[in-house]
């Protein structure tokens, strides 16, 4: 059986303020008080991990070291055509100033070196592990994930990250156009927390 979260406050094991800001919205309903590794001072591990659920878990792990169960999500695009890449080096793409429209263009770029210029060819996926970390080194991993296919050039300026390129199946805007609360119901970390409250959280 899965462990269940019992506390009022959460770690979550993030710089991203974007991803922070996400992750509190999605888990207001619980009464938490959601506590950034940044404003407790936490260093950032550096993500040495092969997949997303190794990272998530060793990011969590990491945090919870202030003593609190912490949450940490691992997240980036799959284009399939591209090898997997940009996987989870999705933000090592943005390089060391965060700029996601580097990154973008850079997918626009090798799309285009592999013969990829048309928007159907272009099959994306974003994926999201999310893992929930107690001091005692217990943990809980669930995944979650949303389908579609990129388009150029990038639309909105809402969301972050890739989400101006990325267009959900069965949606005619992108990510970066979306309402939040539309967003939160169908993206790759709203997948993944329905599967952590049911697990985790839910009574």
């Amino acid at each position: 059986m899965p462990r269940r979260f019992s506390g009022d406050r959460l770690v979550i094991a993030s710089h991203n303020q974007g991803k922070i800001r996400e992750i509190g919205e999605l888990l207001s309903p619980f009464s938490v008080t959601c506590i950034s590794a940044g404003a407790l001072g936490l260093p950032e591990p550096e993500e040495t991990g092969s997949t997303f659920v190794a990272n998530a878990e060793l990011k969590a792990r990491a945090a919870a070291q202030a003593q609190l169960p912490a949450l940490a999500d691992d997240s980036g695009l799959v284009v399939p055509a591209l090898g997997g890449a940009p996987g989870v080096v999705s933000a090592r793409w943005a390089g060391p100033d965060k700029d996601f429209r580097f990154a973008m263009h850079r997918v626009e770029t090798e799309l285009a070196a592999v013969g990829c210029g048309d928007p159907e060819d272009s099959r994306a996926y974003f994926a999201c592990a999310l893992t929930l970390a107690w001091p005692d080194g217990h943990v809980e991993t669930v995944e979650g994930f949303v389908h579609g296919h990129l388009i150029f050039p990038p639309r909105g300026e809402r969301g972050f990250g890739y989400d101006p390129i990325f267009l959900a199946d069965g949606r005619q805007i992108t990510f970066g156009e979306m309402d939040p609360d539309e967003k939160h119901r169908i993206s790759h970390r709203a997948d993944a927390f329905r599967k952590l409250v049911a697990a985790c959280f839910a009574p």
